[in-house]
């Protein structure tokens, strides 16, 4: 089972090294389970770049629902990522449903169907991301998950600063995550987004949804106050939020460059030090 969790760090440390920097400063003993789930999320997420067209997606994202479930328990065995993750959920008394809805929130991700409303993509910030910071707050508090509301608003600032980033590459491929209630009150055309055109309706559009990822994350630093201090590596990633919004603010949407690996990382180790960083807008 160890071989399959250094798999699980291989693949964090490769393709979310801020969940892997951030899961450094968690106590070892729970570091197995969150590079664990850590590394489910990267399967599920990234679905739509591995299967490039929506039946494949549908096919990867089944097989993750019955490895859960427990119907491919020989297949789950011989899969690094899925053993490992089974063996977490099992280890911490962790029940599969959350992740199930995570997955069904991802199906968005395999078609080309716009985001119709800001509701819509707030919901999709909690479902996509709401179970794994729950999960990894009850990892390093062994087996405890925090109160829902905890994790909702930083969910909701995480998934918006993901989006935001993404925005030009999402473009590129006719994905259109920025919501059409949003676009319509600002007198913005998807067809000039899908055409990588820039225009001062859609920096208003865009500069909304930043203000909106704001008020998540200063939501978030209220309900925090009452937060065991133990979940704080589960929430660090969330410190970039707020830097990578203001690097948007003197950014072309469509060729945004994110924040380098060095800050990055000197903002992780500087909110690990001072927990109030975390949610600074």
């Amino acid at each position: 089972m160890q071989t399959n969790y250094e798999h699980c760090t291989a693949l964090v440390r490769e393709a979310d090294r801020d969940r892997y920097l951030a899961a450094l400063f968690a106590p070892a003993a729970h570091r197995n389970g969150l590079f664990a789930l850590y590394a489910f999320n990267i399967e599920i997420a990234r679905v739509r770049d591995v299967a490039r067209e929506p039946m494949p997606g549908e096919i990867r994202l089944q097989w993750w629902r019955e490895a859960l479930g427990g119907e491919r328990a020989s297949e789950a065995a011989a899969h690094p990522v899925a053993a490992a993750l089974l063996d977490t959920l099992s280890h911490y008394g962790f029940v599969s449903a959350p992740l199930l809805e995570l997955i069904d929130a991802h199906t968005f991700d395999l078609y080309d169907e716009p985001m119709p409303s800001i509701d819509a993509l707030e919901l999709y910030g909690i479902r996509t991301q709401s179970p794994v910071f729950a999960m990894a707050a009850g990892i390093l508090q062994a087996g405890t998950p925090p109160a829902d509301l905890l994790t909702l608003d930083v969910s909701v600032a995480y998934a918006l600063g993901h989006v935001l980033s993404r925005f030009g590459q999402h473009a590129a491929r006719r994905q259109l995550y920025l919501p059409l209630d949003l676009l319509d009150r600002h007198g913005a055309d998807p067809n000039t987004i899908f055409a990588g055109q820039t225009s001062g309706v859609l920096e208003a559009a865009l500069a909304e949804l930043r203000d909106i990822a704001r008020q998540h994350l200063n939501a978030a630093q209220s309900t925090f106050q009452s937060a065991p201090a133990d979940i704080l590596p589960a929430l660090l990633p969330v410190a970039l939020v707020g830097p990578l919004l203001r690097r948007m603010e003197r950014a072309d949407p469509f060729r945004f460059e994110p924040l380098p690996a060095w800050r990055r990382q000197w903002l992780l180790w500087r909110a690990a030090r001072d927990p109030r960083r975390i949610f600074a807008a």
